[in-house]
């Protein structure tokens, strides 16, 4: 495994994060194909003999399981120190939400609220990034930074970062901190794979310039690019976010069959070409990888060590068709 520092902050991370979302009861989660945590556990074992040591989890991710089942694998697993662990603030007052997850926003109230919930759930005093999951239009943002300030101070968190917004929104927030001095954003967990790619024109001009670190989710689509086109799986029919976003149409059928030549050409799978690919792009720090079979964890080390020649770079781009920017 490869480290970097996320962004120009000093944190140093593993290359590739472990995403933590597929983990929890998938009775009363809100993914069915949600890994219980007997089933869960031995994925942080893999990623530790790995090198996997960033760890993305959120307090909505199976309405709290997710997180409790990360900070059980901390207890069994690793020392704290050892591993960087991120998750997330916004969502709540969903169906099924426990104590903890009733208040959602971004208010100074819901951030204090959701931090200490976090922490309970993950049994330890602090985590390395908190992370706002989506922008809140109905609090005001100089709220929202000064209550993430106070986090950071309180010594309840060490860096903070936000998720999948429109570039002016990330802009003003940072622009907030700067003014009153607040911590500002030193990551991004936005969505960016071969199939959407609309943060090359959005987000990544800012990000390059105030050097903050890309953490990108669906790296591989939701596994479109990492299986040859026309190819379903069970989750691919009830993931209500990856369908929204990756449905199976001829525009992308170039792209995963440029993928799937390379690949081949390489000896390699679909998904390490496809990662290798997201990780080429120098804003970005550490895709997340949503494992729930072990060689998912595995392709993705190995896309660490993949280095794509300016000719396949060429060959995986040119059939990209523009889309809507969209998922927040």
């Amino acid at each position: 495994m490869k480290y970097t520092r996320l962004g120009n902050s000093g944190l140093k991370v593993s290359r590739i994060a472990l995403g933590c979302m597929s983990f929890g009861d998938p009775a009363s989660s809100h993914l069915p194909w949600s890994l219980p945590k007997d089933d869960a556990l031995p994925f942080f074992r893999q990623a530790l003999e790995l090198g996997i040591t960033f760890w993305d989890t959120a307090n909505v991710y199976s309405y709290g399981d997710s997180e409790r089942i990360v900070g059980e694998a901390l207890r069994q697993f690793t020392h704290r120190d050892e591993i960087v662990l991120a998750t997330k603030a916004h969502f709540g007052d969903t169906p099924g939400s426990g104590p903890g997850l009733r208040v959602a926003g971004l208010s100074r109230k819901a951030i204090m609220q959701q931090i200490d919930a976090s922490l309970t759930r993950l049994g330890t005093d602090y985590v390395d990034l908190y992370q706002i999951h989506r922008f809140d239009p109905e609090t005001p943002i100089e709220e929202t930074m000064e209550a993430l300030h106070d986090v950071v101070k309180a010594g309840k968190a060490r860096y903070i970062g936000a998720s999948a917004m429109w570039t002016w929104q990330f802009a003003n927030m940072q622009h907030a901190a700067d003014l009153h001095g607040w911590t500002r954003f030193v990551s991004m967990q936005d969505q960016y794979s071969l199939l959407y790619r609309e943060e090359e024109r959005e987000m990544f001009g800012l990000l390059a310039d105030q050097g903050v670190g890309s953490i990108p989710y669906s790296p591989l689509a939701k596994g479109r690019v990492a299986r040859p086109a026309g190819e379903q799986t069970q989750r691919s029919s009830d993931d209500p976010v990856g369908n929204n976003f990756f449905a199976d149409t001829e525009r992308d059928r170039p792209v995963i069959n440029a993928v799937q030549k390379i690949a081949e050409a390489r000896d390699a799978s679909m998904a390490q070409i496809a990662m290798a690919w997201v990780l080429n792009n120098p804003v970005v720090s550490a895709p997340i990888i949503g494992a729930t079979k072990p060689h998912h964890l595995d392709d993705a080390a190995a896309a660490v060590d993949i280095d794509l020649t300016s000719e396949e770079v060429t060959a995986l781009e040119e059939h990209y068709t523009v889309r809507a920017a969209g998922g927040f």
